[in-house]
């Protein structure tokens, strides 16, 4: 590791941010003026847009919108595909002091209907390919309007029809830094989704985080594989390289592993963002490393699930590049990172950057010593934290008390200052009176070399609580039986303690998952035996 880079200080005005504050015009407008225009912001399937196109087509989209009553604070939903007409649409927004309300473009009627009865937009973007759920419910929603690419109904306005005609789309609206900027919607896997209210500031506060944890190379191509509804891709992938001023490649299709490698090959890509599940599904892929020209990685970056020291190592052994794993919530983004200022410890999600308060929480509210589990909390007083749950003041307020925003997960932290997840709190459970993190569990089972992916969860038992079932992906070449079993346990045996190791070790093809890659253990608890 470079010394210059592991000691480094933030630069001078780090994580400051004037009254007034624009996204629009921090990640855009800026970039433009300062003789950007012709350097390219995003590739796509279809070739390159650059500053100067993106800029605008962004003007062109906000003086139609303007004509068709957008006004500084409407909320405008989004559910498009990762695409330049999303990055178009979100920027005109913002530019106009609207809000964009994302959502993932594959949710069902049911899913959006819930969205749509809280936060009522009146005007919605889409695309013909995935309009047929926001058809379908329409009528009697609030949507009065909608706007769609690729192929307008009769009643529809054609995103076509918008952009037919470039020029400027007057000033951006100056809007204070504190002021809602976008809303984001989770998935909402754990219950009702929630609106999560980010402010203008968060590209500021989030951006110099990103900026300190991995310094942008002027030549940089960076790519994430999921959908910009999702908060982590919408910064990595979009928002912070335009404020970077580098490139942004769009994962167009399907996030399946050959994919993604074909789009590394041919664009290029120096910098990856994906989470954990889909590096184990590459490293699944026999020899995929000779197959594909991943030359111009100079890093990837893991998120999303725990990734693993036995998937850390392997990544290193046959890609080259560093694999770094970071934490991050869609109430904040990126949390803690690992990157070049310090060494890697693998498993751990690296340390605090400067001037980002966090702790570990016991359930009085005190610090916890390093080495003991508590609940991962986030100074409520940081710029980058959202402004609150749309509609929803009682769960904001549950969840930010004396100081601290709670963010649900266990961690802990060792003696020389990394931190660790040890899963979410809702996960954890008791055995023979003992609490039971499955990502240790998780990690040792990927130990052994037939094992791909792995879950752990409780089966009720009526003498020791609980007892520990591992649901196991096996890799191309390994069957189910007894044998294997037996053999994962006992590699399980050289690495954690015999009270942690499995009492059943079940087979599946896969594990269920959410839009955005997490294990969705909840579903395996229902009923394991349908597996």
């Amino acid at each position: 590791m470079p010394e210059a880079e592991a000691t480094q200080a933030p630069p001078p005005g780090y994580r400051c941010y004037p009254e007034r504050l624009n996204i629009a015009r921090e990640a855009l407008e800026r970039p433009v003026e300062d003789g950007l225009g012709g350097h390219p912001a995003l590739l796509y399937e279809g070739g390159a847009v650059t500053y100067g196109e993106l800029k605008r087509r962004v003007d062109a989209l906000a003086r139609e919108l303007k004509r068709l009553d957008v006004e500084r604070g409407d909320l405008v939903l989004i559910r498009m595909a990762n695409a330049p007409e999303f990055a178009i649409a979100f920027l005109a927004l913002v530019k106009l002091g609207a809000i964009p309300v994302l959502v993932n473009s594959l949710l069902g009627p049911a899913e959006l209907s819930t969205i749509l009865q809280e936060a009522e937009p009146r005007l919605a973007f889409t695309e013909a390919s995935r309009a047929e759920a926001l058809r379908a419910i329409r009528r009697g929603s609030s949507v009065q309007r909608v706007i769609c690419a690729g192929g307008a109904e009769t009643d529809e306005i054609s995103w076509e029809s918008l952009l037919g005609n470039e020029g400027e789309g007057g000033k951006v609206e100056d809007t204070a830094a504190d002021e809602p900027a976008f809303l984001v919607y989770t998935s909402g896997t754990t219950g009702k989704p929630k609106g999560i209210i980010h402010a203008h500031r968060w590209l500021v506060a989030l951006g110099d985080l990103n900026r300190l944890r991995l310094t942008p190379k002027q030549d940089d191509i960076v790519m994430a594989t999921g959908e910009w509804s999702f908060i982590s891709a919408l910064g990595h992938n979009l928002l912070f390289p335009l404020r970077n001023r580098v490139c942004g490649a769009i994962l167009s299709g399907r996030a399946s592993p050959e994919n993604i490698l074909a789009l590394i090959e041919r664009h290029r890509v120096t910098v990856l963002y994906s989470v954990a599940t889909v590096y184990r599904r590459l490293l699944a892929i026999p020899d995929f490393e000779k197959r594909y020209d991943l030359a111009s990685l100079r890093c990837a970056n893991s998120t999303g699930e725990a990734l693993r020291e036995a998937t850390y190592y392997e990544w290193k052994r046959r890609v080259g590049c560093e694999l770094y794993e970071h934490y991050g919530v869609s109430e904040f983004q990126l949390v803690i990172g690992q990157g070049p200022r310090q060494p890697v410890k693998p498993g751990s999600i690296g340390k605090p950057a400067p001037g980002l308060e966090v702790a570990i929480l016991n359930d009085r509210g005190q610090p916890v010593v390093p080495g003991e589990v508590g609940y991962f909390a986030i100074s409520a007083y940081d710029p980058g934290l959202f402004l609150g749950y749309y509609k929803d003041p009682e769960r904001t307020t549950a969840l930010i008390q004396e100081g601290w925003f709670r963010t649900g997960d266990l961690a802990y932290q060792d003696g020389e200052g990394y931190f660790f997840i040890a899963g979410r709190a809702d996960d954890c459970f008791k055995s023979r009176g003992i609490f039971i993190s499955p990502a240790e569990i998780e990690n040792a089972l990927q130990r052994h070399p037939a094992v791909i992916e792995a879950a752990v969860v409780p089966e009720p038992d009526s003498e020791i609580g609980n007892r520990i079932c591992a649901v196991v992906v096996l890799g191309e070449g390994h069957e189910p039986s007894d044998r294997l079993a037996e053999s994962i346990r006992e590699e399980m045996r050289r690495h954690i303690a015999p009270f942690k190791v499995p009492h059943a070790i079940e087979f599946a093809r896969s594990l269920p998952k959410s839009p955005v890659g997490k294990i969705l253990r909840s579903e395996l608890t229902k009923g394991k035996s349908g597996l």
